[in-house]
């Protein structure tokens, strides 16, 4: 297997199923392994409706956070990249995991190290836009609370737009969780997702740590997916609470720190 793709699945249902026809569409798939988790223990997945996929299904007795779901989806993981995705993802493009992992014969292979530019890449993301085709604000400056305020400010938010990887050294940015593919090797080195960030957050920690350890953190910009943004935290009380507790749990790590001296 080439990659092992994670989803998490709270009930998603119509959204999960479309994204699981959306990979029996994908180049490349019978080269993939994907593992479901059902983080509800009512939820159901017929697996026999998608016979294009190596699909191992986890359910859980009790509901688990975003981090130890897909660290116990990478468990499974037995191929060089592990991709974690969202399951209200669209892949309208059914080149787009093969061209974000480099499965063509054009570019380097999955089962070596891959290098770009020099730098040696960790985490590789595709643009994400909306489903009215326009750029959504996946890709993120250092998380502070002045790029918070900039951001509540702004009546747009204008995409990122990095010229470089984010490596150490250079400028960090950090790429947003709805999907991204991760050398299983980087992944593992450094400790996998940080389980104590229950929600949210989790995609800038394991960024921030990459790029630390010397792993690049680099957006594919020939490659794009599709999500339409849901902003719980916006409407709902209990994830606006989740969100400002992982926010605190950014600020008082060391990760958080060690960026702002070195990016």
């Amino acid at each position: 297997m080439k990659a092992t793709l994670s989803v998490v699945s709270h009930g998603h249902g119509p959204l999960l199923q479309a994204l699981l026809r959306d990979l029996c569409r994908q180049d490349g798939i019978a080269d993939c392994s994907v593992v479901v988790t059902l983080n509800l223990a009512t939820e159901v997945l017929e697996v026999a409706a998608y016979p294009q996929l190596a699909i191992t299904v986890l359910r859980n007795a009790e509901p688990k956070g975003f981090g130890a779901n897909h660290n116990a989806a990478f468990l499974h993981c037995r191929s060089p990249w592990f991709v974690v995705v969202n399951p209200d993802i669209r892949l309208p493009d059914a080149t787009a995991v093969a061209r974000l992992l480099r499965f063509g014969s054009d570019g380097p292979s999955a089962d070596t190290p891959a290098v770009e530019s020099g730098v040696r890449v960790g985490l590789r993301a595709p643009v994400v836009t909306n489903s009215a085709g326009q750029r959504e604000d996946s890709v993120r400056a250092h998380l502070t609370p002045l790029s918070l305020l900039r951001r509540a400010w702004a009546k747009q938010r204008v995409p990122l737009r990095p010229a470089h990887p984010a490596v150490k050294g250079v400028p960090f940015f950090w790429l947003a969780g709805m999907f991204m593919a991760i050398r299983s090797d980087a992944f593992r080195e450094v400790g996998g997702f940080d389980e104590r960030f229950f929600l949210y957050c989790e995609d800038y920690d394991l960024c921030a740590r990459l790029y630390l350890t010397g792993h690049g953190v680099v957006l594919d910009d020939t490659v794009s997916v599709v999500h339409d943004a849901q902003r719980d935290s916006h409407r709902s009380g209990k994830h606006l609470r989740w969100h400002l507790e992982s926010l605190f749990k950014v600020w008082t790590s060391r990760a958080f720190w060690r960026v702002c001296w070195h990016g």
